[in-house]
């Protein structure tokens, strides 16, 4: 469904991506772990086509897609989930979630109603300005609005960041039924026992490189700490 070959990224001068190779399978969850300036969210940019590369560098359905602009990676059915959610503040929560519906492809299993009913306090608050709701709420409204162009691989960057753990469980709680559409799933995360709680495969991230690949549920405390670190557990 989707491959990096050697992926690399650089801000300017700065490298931030050394030869990364990352797979995933059609309705599969990755968890990518790794602390911060691990180059996570610059693999997802890379993806996206924010940072733009080699067209082979990033592969969809085996099509080489490095070089191509956000616009149309999205329309060819990769949308991801920002860090930090970028509602649009003067519009409300329904119109947030319509404004991911501006590059739906074909038909799929996600509309208003689906949203309303994967979060239902969505719905009860679908006036209210967007901005006007609490951040797990927020978080909710930008997961609808990725969700609403019915993507074939939905990426989550830093979905937990700055929520009460109680909210996060109910973030979390969403994702089976978001997979069970078939969408593969990507999340980059933190909370390393959450990412593996959803997840099929893991892999770690250390400045800027691929450090570990394993299933999420084999996986030991001592190779994350190893790929994690860089050092003994």
């Amino acid at each position: 469904m989707l491959e990096t070959r050697a992926l690399t990224a650089a801000y300017g001068q700065f490298r931030a991506l050394f030869g990364v190779d990352i797979t995933l399978a059609a309705g599969e969850t990755v968890a990518i772990i790794g602390a911060n300036g691990a180059g996570k969210s610059t693999l997802l940019r890379s993806i996206t086509g924010v940072l733009r590369n080699a067209p082979d560098m990033v592969l969809h359905r085996g099509e080489p897609i490095g070089a191509l602009p956000p616009e149309i990676v999205m329309r060819r059915g990769i949308a991801m989930v920002p860090e930090g959610r970028k509602l649009f503040p003067s519009l409300s929560v329904e119109e947030n979630l319509l404004i991911g519906g501006q590059v739906r492809r074909a038909p799929g299993p996600w509309s208003l109603a689906a949203i309303y009913d994967l979060f239902p306090i969505l719905q009860a608050k679908r006036l209210a300005p967007g901005t006007s709701l609490s951040g797990g709420q927020q978080q909710m409204v930008a997961i609808g609005r990725a969700l609403m162009s019915n993507p074939e691989v939905l990426l989550c960057d830093e979905i937990s960041l700055g929520l009460a753990p109680v909210v996060i469980r109910d973030i979390y709680a969403a994702l089976p039924a978001i997979k069970s559409t078939g969408t593969a799933v990507i999340v980059v995360e933190q909370d390393i026992a959450r990412a593996l709680s959803v997840a099929d495969r893991v892999y770690c991230m250390m400045e800027g490189r691929v450090t570990l690949t394993a299933p999420a549920q084999g996986v030991t405390r001592a190779e994350i700490h190893q790929a994690y670190f860089g050092g003994a557990a």
